[in-house]
């Protein structure tokens, strides 16, 4: 039963892997990451993207996860300040994030 986990874990990481070779000239020749950080950084955002979309109270799928290096950034919107500290929390428990970045917005009168 694990093994279409694995699988599937296996097949988004290997996807953002292909994505993350193209340089979208953001990064600079100096911090290029390597395949097995970019591995690592593919399963810690699957993860995160998880582990909120498991939570019934946050809106995961209004919520996009980035991961560089460990530092996850969350970017996408939340009904309020207390979801905002929730998701926060939530991606700061994963194993592996080393630091997050919240730049959720809260919109009460999002749906």
């Amino acid at each position: 039963m694990k093994q279409p986990k694995l699988l599937a874990l296996l097949l988004s990481a290997a996807f953002v892997a292909g994505c993350a070779g193209m340089n979208d000239g953001a990064s600079s020749a100096g911090s290029q990451e390597t395949a097995g950080q970019v591995v690592d950084d593919a399963a810690i955002t699957a993860k995160v993207k998880t582990a909120l979309l498991a939570d019934p109270e946050i809106s995961g799928l209004k919520i996009n996860v980035d991961t560089a290096e460990g530092a996850v950034r969350l970017k996408g919107e939340v009904k309020s300040v207390a979801l905002f500290m929730k998701a926060g929390s939530i991606a700061e428990g994963v194993a592996g994030v080393k630091s997050v970045e919240n730049q959720l917005i809260v919109c009460m009168t999002c749906n």
